[in-house]
C-alpha cells in the first residue's frame, strides 16, 4: 500500500516527501529506493547503519553536525529498527528534540514540522 502524502501550499521552499511505501520513498520528485537521511538543504541516499535494526551513535555523525535540532527517525514500516537509550541520550546532551515514529507516521511529522522550521529526518524504509 502506498500513502500519499501532502502538505499546506507554503512560500518556502522546503524538502517534500511525496510518499512513502514499504521499501519506497519520492521526496521532491525523487524515489529513493535504500534507507535516507533529510537534511535541510539535501537528502542524503543509502544511509547505512553499522548494526542494520538499531540506531548507534556512529550513524549519526553528519546529523550532530547540523544546526537543525528536531531530528525524526523513522524506524521502518513495522517498526522493527531501534533507538537505544544512549543514543537518545547522547543526542539530548547535544540539545536534539527526537521523534521516533514508524516510517508512515515520521513522513506525516517531517511534511508538518519542516513547514515550520529545520528538521532533519533518518528514515529507514523497509521493515
Amino acid at each position: 500500500m502506498e500513502t500519499t502524502i501532502s502538505r499546506l501550499h507554503t512560500e518556502v521552499e522546503v524538502t517534500m516527501i511525496e510518499s512513502y511505501r514499504f521499501g519506497q520513498v519520492a521526496i521532491d520528485g525523487k524515489t529513493y529506493t535504500s534507507d535516507v537521511i533529510i537534511y535541510p538543504d539535501r537528502v542524503e541516499a543509502n544511509w547505512w547503519r553499522r548494526h542494520g535494526h538499531r540506531l548507534a551513535l556512529e550513524d549519526l555523525k553528519g546529523i550532530v553536525a547540523e544546526e537543525a535540532r528536531t531530528l525524526i527517525v523513522g524506524t521502518g514500516s513495522s517498526g522493527l529498527m531501534r533507538v537505544p537509550p544512549e543514543t537518545m541520550g547522547y543526542l539530548a546532551s547535544k540539545g536534539f528534540e527526537v521523534i521516533v515514529q514508524n516510517t508512515h507516521d515520521a513522513c506525516q511529522t517531517y511534511n508538518r514540522l519542516s513547514e515550520q522550521g529545520a528538521v532533519i529526518a533518518a528514515l529507514h524504509l523497509t521493515c
